[in-house]
């Protein structure tokens, strides 16, 4: 997935039986040079990660901190290089703290990236861009909370279930498209301000009301989802700040644990730069 407008690049999927892992290694076909992959923890095996440089495009992946990778050089910013295999990666070590009206949390992160050169792509931008990993997260919420309203798929087999997701993935991105085409008309409009959810209701609506399907008449379905989305854009985007929390798919309340505090916070963010010993 396109972190900027949350367009889908390439989607596989299959059976509970098949690895997470295998599905990614499905997945490198999409990546070229010019790229840059953002990765979860999940994703930092050592074969996985050569198979995807080997593609053309950069990489960086957060991994675990406990994790052993024996330095081969040291750079001047304190960041590390090490070998993966064949593969050598820059490891970038921070402490993020957050501050909020109800205190402060810090947590360490451990970055793999094959951006090598800490003059080029320095340390504390590269830490920053990594939070936009989680714009897939709120692409999930958009596919299975929003457009399924939590439902599960409706289909019984497995053809009709591929058919399914096919068809769920494509409007996603039909919708995504038309949202990505109103920002842009707007110079300086980044694509999170457009919503999601206006999109979609502006789209049923012009299907409920059959517009434009008289013969001899101009079809404009994205321009009006446009106008829908520029009349409603959202307020620039805050910091998150709620930790990932389980709970239940169709329901507003927990499974287990404290109740969902949904208040707002001025937050601000700060990076520390770990740096390892001569």
């Amino acid at each position: 997935m396109a972190c900027g407008t949350r367009s889908v690049i390439g989607a596989v999927f299959g059976p509970a039986t098949t690895g997470e892992l295998e599905y990614a290694r499905r997945l490198a076909a999409d990546l070229r040079a010019g790229m840059l992959l953002l990765g979860d923890r999940n994703f930092s095996a050592a074969t996985l990660l050569n198979q995807l440089a080997a593609t053309g495009a950069d990489l960086l992946v957060r991994c675990k901190t406990n994790r052993k990778l024996p330095p081969v050089a040291r750079c001047r910013d304190g960041s590390t290089l090490t070998r993966i295999g064949p593969l050598t990666v820059r490891v970038i070590e921070a402490e993020i703290t957050i501050r909020t009206a109800q205190g402060t949390r810090t947590g360490r992160y451990r970055l793999l990236t094959t951006l090598t050169d800490p003059a080029t792509h320095p340390a504390g931008e590269l830490v920053r861009l990594y939070h936009e990993r989680w714009e897939i997260e709120t692409a999930y919420a958009e596919l299975k909370s929003t457009m399924l309203g939590g439902r599960v798929l409706r289909a019984r087999t497995p053809d009709g279930i591929e058919q399914e997701v096919w068809a769920l993935l494509t409007t996603y991105q039909a919708l995504r498209t038309a949202m990505t085409d109103a920002t842009d008309s707007i110079p300086g409009t980044d694509p999170d301000r457009a919503g999601f959810l206006t999109a979609l209701a502006a789209a049923r609506d012009q299907l409920v009301l059959a517009a434009g399907i008289i013969t001899g008449t101009d079809t404009d379905l994205v321009g009006t989802i446009g106008r829908h989305v520029l009349a409603h854009l959202l307020p620039t985007r805050r910091i998150r700040t709620k930790d990932r929390i389980v709970k239940r798919a169709i329901s507003k309340y927990n499974a287990r644990g404290p109740a969902i505090d949904r208040t707002t916070y001025k937050a601000t963010i700060s990076i520390n730069m770990l740096t390892s010993s001569p």
